[in-house]
């Protein structure tokens, strides 16, 4: 076991399975040594725990904890194209999606539970760029939806 999965079991977590596409796309890519990750929803065991519209039928909290999810699905990703999370050299960026309730504006706070994730994993190599965007839907009705960009060790 790598040392980045040795510190998600540590949390309490586990690496999931790579959730499967649900449209003609790959979950993750690898050009040179960047991976960059498929926008991930927050599916455990191939469903949503929860969905509708943050600041609706989903609490900020709970988005929040939904964004954590994603986040564990786009390692997920990247180890399925680098083989090894020990290879992640950092994080470079992390987009956040968050469907929201017309008046809702927390879109950051939600996006916090991925970023804080990926530091609690990674460390230093865990702190990355950001942009958190609200939007009126997401596939399948998610709460919301984070993919990542990383800079890979050389192999």
């Amino acid at each position: 076991m790598s040392a980045v999965e040795s510190r998600i079991t540590e949390l309490g977590l586990t690496l999931p399975d790579v959730v499967p596409p649900l449209a003609a796309y790959q979950p993750a890519v690898q050009s040179g040594v960047y991976v960059y990750t498929s926008g991930q929803l927050p599916m455990v065991d191939g469903k949503l725990p929860v969905t509708g519209k943050v600041g609706a039928e989903v609490t900020a909290e709970e988005a929040k904890d939904l964004a954590r999810t994603c986040a564990l699905n786009a390692l997920a990703a990247v180890k399925s194209v680098a083989g090894d999370l020990d290879r992640i050299a950092r994080v470079v960026k992390v987009v956040g999606f968050v469907a929201s309730a017309a008046d809702f504006t927390g879109q950051p706070g939600v996006v916090n539970g991925a970023s804080e994730l990926l530091g609690e994993v990674l460390g230093d190599k865990g702190v990355h760029a950001r942009s958190a965007v609200g939007v009126a839907v997401l596939p399948l009705d998610a709460p919301v939806e984070v993919e990542i960009q990383v800079e890979l060790t050389q192999a």
